[in-house]
C-alpha cells in the first residue's frame, strides 16, 4: 500500500471513528437523560433535599411518635368506643360528642393502619369499638344518619344529616375494616350504604339544593356592593346540584372496595365518578375543576356557582390517579397529572406560600384568603408523590419539593411546644394558643399513603414503577 493512500485511509478512519464516538456520546447523554426521567430522584440522588429513607423516617415519626400517641391519650374513647375529636392543643376535652363523619374516618384510619402499616392488634380493637358504636346508630337504614351523637350514643339531633358525607365515611371505614380477617361481612354493609347514598344523591327531591345566595359556601363577604347583593338575591338557586366533593368521597370509597371485590355495581359507580370529574366538572375555559354543576351535569350558567373552584378538585385528582393505576389506564393517569399540575400552579399563594383552598370566582379572581387548611396541602402531596413514583416527572419533583418544604416549615406545632399540626389557621399560619379539633383523617392518611409510596420507591431503588408497562 502506498503511504499516501494509507494516510488518506487512516484520516478517513479517524473521522469515521470520531463521528461514531460523537454519536455514541450523544446516545449516552440521551440515555442518561432518559434514565433521569425514569428516576424518582434528582441529580443529587435525593427528593425534596432528602434521601428516600430520610423522607420515610420523617413520615414514620409524625405518625408514630406524634399523632398516634395523642390520639391514644386524648381522642379515643377506649371504654365506649369512638373518637372525641373536639380537643384543645394540649388534649383538654372541649366536648365528648362524636360526629358521624369522624367515626367513619377513624374506623378507616385504624383499619388501614393495621392492614398496611403495622399489624398491631390494638388498632383492630380501636376500629372494632368504633364500628360497634356506629352500628347502634342504624347505618343501614334508609335515611342518612344524624350528624353527631353524645359520648354514650344518643343523637344530638334526631334529624338526618342533610348531606351524605357522614354515611359515606362510615362506608369507607366499613370497607377497610372488612379487609381484616373475620370482618368480611362489612364489605356488603359498605355496599348497601353506598347504594343508599347514590340513590339519595340521584333521586331525592331538594337534596343539597343551592340557595340563591350562600356566603358560607362562596365567601361572598368579599363583595360589598349593595347592588350586586340585591342582584344575587333575585337569582334562582340550583336544584339538586352535582358536587365535586360528592364524587370525591364516592370514588375514594368504591376504588378501595374494588381492591378486594370485583363488583359491577360498585365499578359502575367508580366509572361514573371519574367521568363526572374529568369530563364534566373540568372546565377547559380555565383548566380547573368546578365544584358545582346542574343536576344533569351541564354547566351552571350563572357565575353565582358556576365559577367556584375549591380544594376538592386537586384532592379528587389523586384519587383519579390511583384509579387510573387500578385500571392500568395511562392516558387517564397523564390527563389527571396534567390537571393536578395546573391546579397546583393556580392554588399556590405567591405571597405567603402554601395552597389556598377556595377560589370563589375564577374570572373575578376572588379567593377566600381567610385561612389555610392542612388537608389541601396533604392531599396535593399525595398526588404529587403518586406522579413522581410512576413517571418521575420533573415538574412533580419540583412541586413536591416546594410544597413539602413549606408544610414542614409551617404546619408542625412542635415549634410552639405542642403535638400535632395546624388543621386550620389564617393565611400566614399565625399560631394561636387554643384550638378546638384534632384532625384525625387527612393528616394520617397522607402520612400512611405516602409512607407506603416511599417504601415502594426504596424497594425499586429510586426507579419509577413499571405499572403501565
Amino acid at each position: 500500500m502506498k503511504r499516501r493512500a494509507f494516510l488518506g485511509s487512516s484520516a478517513g478512519s479517524v473521522a469515521v471513528l470520531s463521528g461514531m464516538a460523537g454519536c455514541a456520546n450523544e446516545q449516552n447523554q440521551s440515555a442518561q437523560i432518559e434514565q433521569k426521567k425514569k428516576s424518582v430522584l434528582d441529580d443529587t440522588g435525593k427528593l425534596a433535599g432528602m434521601t428516600l429513607e430520610e423522607l420515610r423516617e420523617e413520615h414514620r415519626y409524625w405518625l408514630f411518635d406524634d399523632f398516634l400517641p395523642f390520639m391514644d391519650k386524648f381522642v379515643i374513647d377506649h371504654e365506649l368506643g369512638g373518637f372525641m375529636c373536639t380537643v384543645d392543643r394540649d388534649g383538654t376535652q372541649l366536648s365528648s360528642n362524636k360526629r358521624t363523619w369522624y367515626e367513619g374516618r377513624g374506623t378507616w384510619v385504624y383499619s388501614y393502619l393495621y392492614n398496611n402499616i403495622e399489624q398491631n392488634p390494638k388498632y383492630i380493637e380501636i376500629a372494632q369499638k368504633s364500628v360497634d358504636y356506629i352500628m347502634k346508630q342504624n347505618p343501614l337504614g334508609k335515611e342518612l344518619m344524624p350528624s353527631s351523637y353524645t359520648k354514650e350514643g344518643k343523637p344530638v339531633q334526631d334529624t338526618p344529616d342533610p348531606i351524605f358525607y357522614g354515611d359515606m365515611f362510615v362506608a369507607s371505614g366499613f370497607q377497610e375494616f372488612s379487609k381484616i380477617k373475620g370482618n368480611e361481612k362489612y364489605w356488603d354493609m359498605a355496599k348497601q350504604i353506598v347504594l343508599k347514598c347514590v340513590d339519595i344523591y340521584d333521586n331525592r327531591p331538594g337534596y343539597s339544593n343551592l340557595p340563591p345566595s350562600d356566603t358560607r359556601r362562596r365567601g361572598r363577604s368579599q363583595r360589598s356592593s349593595e347592588q350586586e347583593t340585591a342582584q344575587e338575591e333575585n337569582m334562582p338557586g340550583v336544584e339538586r346540584p352535582r358536587i365535586m366533593g360528592h364524587w370525591m368521597v364516592l370514588l375514594n370509597c368504591t376504588q378501595m372496595m374494588l381492591e378486594t371485590h370485583s363488583d359491577p355495581e360498585i365499578e359502575a359507580i367508580a366509572d361514573r365518578c371519574v367521568d363526572a370529574v374529568m369530563n364534566y366538572h373540568y372546565n377547559p375555559d380555565y383548566g380547573l375543576l368546578n365544584e358545582y354543576l346542574n343536576h344533569d351535569l351541564s354547566r351552571i350558567e350563572s357565575d353565582n356557582y358556576g365559577q367556584i373552584c375549591v380544594g376538592h378538585g386537586p384532592e379528587t385528582l389523586w384519587m383519579v390517579l390511583y384509579d387510573a393505576i387500578r385500571r392500568k389506564d395511562k392516558a387517564l393517569f397523564d390527563r389527571a397529572a396534567e390537571f393536578l399540575h395546573r391546579s397546583a400552579e393556580v392554588f399556590w399563594d405567591d405571597v405567603y406560600g402554601g395552597l389556598l383552598a377556595g377560589l370563589n370566582h375564577v374570572d373575578n379572581y376572588i379567593w377566600d384568603v381567610r385561612q389555610k387548611s392542612e388537608w389541601l396541602q396533604n392531599e396535593v402531596l399525595i398526588g404529587l408523590l403518586c406522579v413522581i413514583e410512576h413517571t418521575g416527572a420533573q415538574w412533580a419533583k419540583d412541586w413536591y419539593d416546594k410544597l413539602h418544604s413549606y408544610v414542614m416549615e409551617k404546619f408542625p406545632l412542635k415549634q410552639y411546644g405542642y403535638p400535632l399540626w395546624f388543621a386550620y389557621a389564617d393565611r400566614k399560619l399565625t399560631f394561636t394558643e387554643h384550638y378546638n379539633r384534632c384532625e384525625h383523617f387527612h393528616h394520617p392518611r397522607y402520612l400512611m399513603q405516602n409512607q407506603l409510596a416511599l417504601d415502594r420507591m426504596i424497594q425499586k431503588k429510586g426507579q419509577i414503577s413499571n405499572v403501565f408497562s
